[in-house]
């Protein structure tokens, strides 16, 4: 049986304890893997993570089951440092806050999914405290600290994602067709990198359309249909 890793951060199995309602089976084997939350003959996943660690585990269950996909993102985050022996550093809020659309940060790994009627998204906006370990062993941005844990504080907002209007709707309202990359940025506020993140994934969910380019900026537009 292919069950991955029972290993999980405290943000992950207390989603799951948020999700679960009375009759739902946790960690329950299906079709050889271990899926989170089971209620009937749907399945529900909670993702804190890479979105490629699921592309084996959908390729398997969405041609027969109905699969949730379940990501928060931090819209409030603290950061608590410890040492290398787990003595406290302190503590901060980090300045940055988290919105639904960074959601297509991982939608880039697989956005064909989203047109799939057995598949649905659902973006939960948390309040999160990440541990911070002085261990030498973190990432170079985190000047080699280690996330030792993430723990949920609070869910602030859910915002489901299960039809293509779901994922249109969070282009802003007002916004020129056709636009660019540099246009939408604009209009959310966001680095321009995010901008292109939902450019890609609306495109490949066939609900932008190109529409020429602006000087040496591609131009999109939305889908005949949409």
């Amino acid at each position: 049986m292919t069950i991955g890793t029972l290993q999980e951060t405290s943000l992950h199995a207390a989603l799951k304890e948020w999700v679960a309602r009375p009759g739902d089976a946790l960690e329950a084997p299906v079709d050889g893997y271990l899926v989170d939350v089971v209620r009937g003959d749907r399945l529900i996943e909670i993702q804190t993570g890479n979105f490629s660690a699921l592309k084996g585990k959908l390729a398997r269950l969405l041609p027969r089951y109905h699969v949730r996909v379940i990501h928060p993102i931090a819209q409030e985050k603290w950061i608590y440092r410890v040492s290398a022996e787990g003595e406290a550093l302190g503590r901060r809020k980090s300045p940055r806050r988290g919105r639904v659309e960074d959601v297509f940060r991982e939608l880039v790994r697989l956005p064909h999914l989203a047109g799939d009627p057995h598949f649905s998204l659902e973006v939960v906006l948390v309040q999160e405290e990440q541990i911070w370990r002085d261990d030498g062993r973190g990432s170079w941005r985190r000047k080699k600290w280690s996330i030792a844990d993430r723990r949920l504080l609070g869910v602030v907002g859910q915002v489901a994602l299960a039809a293509p209007a779901d994922y249109l709707a969070l282009l802003p309202a007002g916004l020129d067709q056709p636009f660019t990359n540099r246009e939408l940025a604009e209009a959310l506020k966001a680095p321009a990198y995010l901008a292109g993140h939902m450019t890609y994934c609306l495109g490949k969910m066939g609900l932008l359309a190109p529409a020429g380019k602006k000087g040496r900026a591609y131009l999109y537009t939305r889908s005949d249909g949409f």
